[in-house]
């Protein structure tokens, strides 16, 4: 059974685990603005952690389609006073980063954050790796093709699945031989791929289990979603509980959501069927 270790604690996986997402941007594509202090962000994580988060995923540099970038000092002013207040008021919860800034990361984890989120695998920073070697904490490598403010420009693939497969192949012996053990793959559901590329990545989402190490889906309210069903992201929030079931029953075990409550239903009822 796969499991990580965090904080001293070795998590079993066996029930899959739901990471609520904590979005500190003025521009993400869902929720951009809505967390505009540090009362409205305790206010939120409590939310979650009441409706169920394993894990609350913060970032604090918009990775959506066509993204302006960030500065540096702008991510961190965004980033760590925040991560101090929730700190503070929840130290018992699991605070993940959501940054593929080695400076960032090390900071957030001097601060006592959980583990690393980035949405490059360390393409991005060179020294990212480094850091999550030194900290020893879980690092979640995700697969993106490009940048974020380009990356939706014609992304081209010889074999979506076979690309990927190599992708992950190469980065996780990188990582291990670095001494790292504790890796989470994600695809990267609309990180470089059509929508037809992202369909086809959830159809064979199960093959990448192959791997043995736990893997996390993130669809919540993505364009795969709501540009196929010709909706807004506000009204996505039903074609992603059917996404997130889909993954579910193809072995994901990490969910990144927007909704908990309703991804913790999802895994609720699919655990009673299995």
């Amino acid at each position: 059974m796969l499991s990580i270790h965090c904080k001293g604690n070795l998590i079993s996986l066996e029930t899959p685990k739901i990471m609520g997402i904590l979005n500190l941007t003025p521009d993400s594509f869902f929720d951009g603005g809505q967390i505009d202090s540090i009362q409205a962000a305790l206010s939120q994580c409590d939310k979650m952690i009441n409706d169920g988060a394993d894990f609350i995923d913060i970032g604090a540099y918009s990775s959506r389609p066509g993204a302006a970038e960030v500065t540096f000092e702008e991510e961190r002013k965004r980033l760590i006073p925040v991560l101090e207040a929730l700190m503070n008021k929840f130290p018992a919860i699991l605070f993940s980063i959501d940054t593929f800034r080695a400076s960032i990361a090390k900071e957030a984890l001097d601060v006592g954050a959980a583990l690393i989120n980035d949405i490059s695998a360390g393409s991005l920073d060179d020294k990212m790796i480094d850091v999550i070697q030194t900290y020893n904490v879980p690092y979640i490598a995700m697969h993106m093709q490009g940048i974020p403010k380009t990356m939706q420009k014609k992304p081209t693939y010889k074999d979506i699945l076979g690309d990927l497969m190599h992708f992950f192949s190469t980065k996780i012996a990188e990582l291990k031989n670095k001494g790292i053990s504790d890796i989470i793959i994600d695809p990267g559901f609309g990180f470089g791929k059509t929508l037809e590329q992202n369909y086809s990545l959830l159809r064979q989402f199960d093959l990448f289990q192959e791997f043995g190490v736990p893997v996390l889906a993130g669809v919540s309210r993505k364009s795969m979603i709501y540009k196929l069903l010709e909706k807004t992201p506000q009204e996505a929030l039903n074609g992603t509980t059917v996404l997130h079931t889909v993954a579910l029953m193809k072995k994901a075990q990490f969910l990144r959501v927007h909704d908990v409550k309703e991804a913790k239903e999802c895994v609720q009822l699919i655990q009673q069927l299995q």
